[in-house]
């Protein structure tokens, strides 16, 4: 088992920190061959015109096209979220395109400071801890995608096959939920769909 992180900006430190935590080996990712074997990808966040405008110079953006094509997992958050978006708002801005939603960029808050919040979810019985950054809001998602988490009314954590995002920060808690359901994700290699619908 090995987790790619787009490792342009961000805080990508922190997710493998966390990866490694639950005994994942990562890779930072920066180039194709980067890519190369990895069993799953986390898009951290960011800034993310900056970084799809590196994912589009280095080749990276069709490469991880492909690596959803192929069944691999992928993980989005903050401006990661707002790469895999079909539709991003807010300015209007380009995307990847792999998860079926709306997203808006300016969404929970011009705030200088994190918001810290806990909300239900469908991953554990107890509210999910999120630490909300300048975080997009997801405004609409597509009929086959699974909401996982909520916050404000609206979707925080949503999933769709092998393609998971977030409008918070899962890496920034104490909390390893989230990440293990991603690397439960990367190990089921293409049966995502299952896990959503049994969750």
């Amino acid at each position: 088992m090995k987790i790619g992180i787009l490792a342009v900006q961000g805080d990508f430190a922190a997710h493998a920190e966390m990866l490694a935590g639950l005994g994942v080996k990562t890779v930072e990712v920066r180039a194709l061959d980067d890519l190369a074997g990895c069993d799953g990808l986390i898009l951290p966040g960011g800034e993310s015109t900056t970084q799809l405008q590196f994912l589009q110079e280095e080749g990276l953006s069709e490469a991880i096209k492909n690596f959803a094509a192929d069944g691999k997992a992928i993980f989005g958050t903050c401006a990661g979220a707002i790469l895999l978006a079909t539709e991003v708002k807010n300015p209007d801005q380009g995307s990847l395109g792999l998860l079926d939603m709306t997203v808006l960029r300016n969404g929970y808050g011009r705030q200088v400071h994190s918001d810290v919040v806990s909300g239900p979810s469908r991953l554990k019985k107890e509210p999910l801890e999120m630490v909300f950054i300048r975080g997009p809001i997801i405004e609409r998602v597509g009929p086959n995608v699974a909401v996982l988490a909520q916050y404000a009314g609206k979707p925080a954590l949503v999933q769709k096959g092998q393609v998971m995002a977030s409008a918070f920060h899962p890496e920034l808690t104490n909390d390893t939920t989230v990440h293990e359901r991603f690397v439960k994700m990367a190990k089921q290699n293409g049966n995502g769909e299952r896990q959503a619908a049994e969750s």
